[in-house]
């Protein structure tokens, strides 16, 4: 092996082993479905998310917007010419992954301008423009998972790109008190009104109900786009069709937790406990095992619900 290859094959070590250390203590959803994917694929899901994990970081953690909105954009360039520069080793692995797995640079710059988004101050209007803002930040994610994953159908990027939007609904209904906190007001104004993001905070009696019927109705959404990112699970390969699926239906249980507490998002972080994740992932290869839609790509599914979304990459 050339010098050069080992100093490659170093580098991309470290940026897993980096990568599985964020994903231990921030990503334990999908650090938990990740054992049931093949080794190769496990390894690169989990590059994949550091990098989108390093990128929501930038924007959450930076010292001030202008230093964030600095950062992406130069990431931005990084994957627009395919070249990291002196930026982050994780931008550079990044641009190794999208190499290896043909992922192409429009889907992650539209990931990086929905993140950017967040920068300004977020007061959603209506449910069109919630999701185009999942498709940006969720929905590519599941675009470059199929790449990741080896999917080679068309069709089911479809699926993929709903359950990425059924993630980030799920999340959004999660944080409403902590994205508050950051000024940043997901909920629909269609659902709670023009409210200033920081009456959702710690929401007074008299705002409970709405907050509720808004997380009652973006909550049915979100399982809606479930159903059909399930459908797509034909179109994975084997060993990734039951990694897959027990990470939508552990993030789908947080919106059952959310449910249980009466929707009261404002008592505390839902999670969903270790014994409620065994439970799910057991029933989910049985659901493989017994289901035969599950491994028949020629069934004829519903329609995918991302088609309401227009001019974006990828969706029309």
């Amino acid at each position: 092996m050339s010098s050069s290859a080992a100093t490659a094959n170093d580098a991309a070590r470290i940026a897993l082993d980096e990568a599985d250390a964020v994903l231990v203590q921030k990503g334990r959803t999908f650090h938990w479905a990740r054992r049931l994917l093949g080794a190769g694929h496990a390894a690169r899901a989990t590059r994949l998310y550091g990098f989108c994990r390093r990128i929501d970081d930038i924007a959450d953690e930076s010292a001030s917007p202008v230093a964030a909105r600095a950062a992406l954009a130069a990431i931005s360039v990084a994957i627009a010419h395919g070249e990291p520069g002196d930026g982050e080793p994780v931008v550079a692995d990044m641009l190794a992954l999208m190499a290896e797995c043909d992922i192409a640079p429009e889907v992650v710059l539209e990931l990086l301008h929905g993140v950017d988004s967040d920068l300004d101050p977020v007061r959603f209007a209506d449910e069109a423009e919630l999701l185009r803002y999942c498709y940006r930040v969720a929905g590519t994610v599941g675009l470059m998972m199929c790449k990741v994953l080896d999917v080679t159908d068309p069709q089911a990027l479809h699926h993929a790109i709903d359950l990425g939007i059924g993630m980030q609904l799920t999340n959004i209904c999660r944080d409403v008190c902590e994205d508050a906190a950051s000024d940043r007001r997901y909920l629909p104004a269609t659902l709670v009104g023009t409210l200033a993001p920081g009456l959702l905070v710690d929401p007074g009696p008299a705002l409970q109900p709405a907050v509720r019927q808004g997380l009652v109705s973006l909550l049915a959404l979100a399982d809606r786009y479930y159903r059909s990112g399930e459908q797509g699970l034909a179109y994975l390969p084997l060993r990734a069709r039951a990694g897959m699926l027990v990470a939508a239906r552990v993030y789908c249980a947080i919106g059952t937790q959310l449910r249980r507490s009466d929707h009261a998002c404002w008592q505390g972080r839902a999670v969903v406990p270790t014994r409620t994740k065994a439970g799910l992932t057991l029933r989910a290869v049985l659901v493989l095992a017994s289901h035969p839609d599950y491994w028949n790509p020629s069934v004829r599914h519903d329609q995918t619900l991302h088609l309401c979304l227009h001019g974006l990459p990828y969706v029309d």
